[in-house]
This record gives structure tokens, sequence and C-alpha cells, in this order.
């Protein structure tokens, strides 16, 4: 006989843009979001009865998400996510689980004359700050922070050799090559038991946020790189160290390939090795590392 296993819903791809506007001074600053919602609970009986009268409309979910951008302060997006997942769970008696999901958009401010130009801005890359929360009756909050798409890249600095050698393997050693990545990294914070406990301390997100991102820039730079796997893992150790709040770190790394070009067919040009310096950036296949680290 078959059953409902699981089953969640709600408003996808909501944009908002928030101003803050600070009336003493004239200064404003931009937050830009782009949020998901999923509520769970005793709703199964819109799939398996057409019953409606259990759903909250994905609409009114769509509204919610801007009237409490309006209400709370958006930054931290931690505490953002938290009180919105939190409404749902006062309002509706029926709802046991919110699933929020924030992606942050980076605006920088510009600098004019050499002085930060009160409410001008630019995009000065993809990279994003997201933020996972699954707020439910019987645990409290769990969130989980993280940096998306950061691009980096060393022209130096990075080996990969002592692998696996089989009859299938064409990849040659290299101790000196170029190391590039697009940089997912994810610090998941030990469960909070409300949003006053979220509240309480709140300047704790964007302190682990820089944190990570200036472990993630100063290790990628300056560690003499072995592999992928282990620089990772390096990162990982110091984000755990330096914010003892977590409870675990995760990194998602594709290996993005510059392959250096043999050129010496034409009047021997030499461009491998030592020599090389014009490189062919490879779009695809990579290859893709992951890890997780825990405490003991």
């Amino acid at each position: 006989m078959p059953h409902l296993a699981s089953a969640r819903y709600g408003k996808d791809n909501v944009r908002v843009c928030k101003v803050h506007k600070d009336a003493e001074t004239g200064i404003q600053s931009v937050t830009e979001m782009t949020v998901c919602c999923l509520l769970e609970g005793e709703i199964e009986t819109s799939y398996t009865k057409s019953d409606n009268s259990v759903v909250v409309a994905t609409d009114s979910i769509k509204n919610t998400i801007y009237i409490k951008a309006k209400e709370h302060p958006v930054t931290p997006p931690e505490l953002y996510a938290s009180h919105l997942g939190q409404h749902f769970l006062d309002t509706y008696p029926h709802i046991t689980a919110a699933h929020i999901k924030v992606i942050v958009h980076r605006w920088t401010r510009m600098t004019v004359d050499g002085a930060a130009h009160p409410h001008s801005f630019f995009r000065d890359g993809q990279e994003t700050r997201n933020v996972e929360a699954t707020i439910t009756r019987a645990t409290g909050i769990d969130l989980k922070s993280s940096i998306a798409g950061l691009s980096v890249l060393k022209s130096t600095g990075s080996a990969f050799h002592g692998f696996v050698r089989d009859e299938f393997t064409t990849l040659g050693e290299t101790w000196d090559r170029i190391l590039s990545t697009d940089i997912d990294c994810a610090w998941t914070w030990k469960t909070f038991a409300t949003v006053a406990a979220v509240q309480d301390g709140v300047a704790r997100f964007d302190k682990a946020w820089e944190c990570a991102r200036g472990i993630i820039m100063k290790t990628f730079a300056t560690d003499a790189s072995a592999s992928v796997q282990n620089t990772m893992y390096k990162m990982c150790e110091q984000i755990l160290d330096e914010v003892p709040e977590t409870a675990r770190a995760a990194f998602s790394l594709p290996n993005k390939h510059y392959f250096e070009i043999d050129l010496s067919w034409h009047k021997g040009i030499k461009n491998t090795g030592k020599d090389a310096e014009v490189y062919a950036p490879q779009s695809g296949p990579n290859g893709l590392i992951k890890c997780e680290v825990a405490r003991s």
C-alpha cells in the first residue's frame, strides 16, 4: 500500500532587496537576497485527499518573506532566516518545520575621490553568502552558513604527485602547477534552542563569515599545496578552531585545470615545465573534491 513518505512545499526564488537608511549620517546600505521557504507538517491530506484546508498558500509565504524583511534586520542572514522560519511555527499549529535558504548577493560600496560613497555600490564578484536554516518544534533552530562561488587562482605553489598509477593513468606528476577553484565552504552551527538564542551574541555570525573567508584566502595563497584534499582539510581545521560554536566544516572544490601548451612545433618555442607561460584553461571535465570535518 503506497503512502506519502515525506513532503514539503513553499516558495522559491523570491528576490528581496532591503535598503537600510541611517537618518543621522545619510549613509545607506543595501542587502539583496534570494530566498527559498519550504514548510513541513500535517499537510499529507493536500497530497492524498485533495484537501487544501491545510495549505498555506505559497503566495502568502512570498508575502511573509517581504514583511519579515521589513519588520526585522536582514543582516546577518542567520537571524533573518530564524525569524522567518519561527513565524510559520508560531502562526500555524499544523506546521512542524520550516526550511529557509537565503542567498545574499554581493554589493560593495564604491569609493569616489578616496572616500566611501554613502549610497552607491558595485558588484565585484559572483561570490555569495548563504544560510540554510531548519526551524522545528522538536529540536529548535539548526543553521548552516556558507560561502559559495568564491573564484580563486594561484599561478604556482601547488603540486600533485605520488598518486595511484595503473594501466588507465595518463596524468603526469607535477611539482608545480596552476591551482584554481570555485570555493564552496560551509560551517554548521551547534543547535540553537530559540530565536532569542540566535539573537544573543548575534555578532558571532558576521565574525565567523569574515574569519572563514580570511582563512580561505590566506591558506589558499600560502599553503604549499600537496593536493586539493590536503589544503581543504587544513582550512576546515582552522575554521573549527577559530569558531568554537560550530560543529563541523565542509568544502566542495572543483579543480579547474589549466594545461600547458606545447609550442615547440613553432620555431622551437619553449612553453612547458619551467618555461611555461601560456596555458589553455579547461571548461571540463574537472576534478571535484569534497570533505566534511567534524569535532571529535
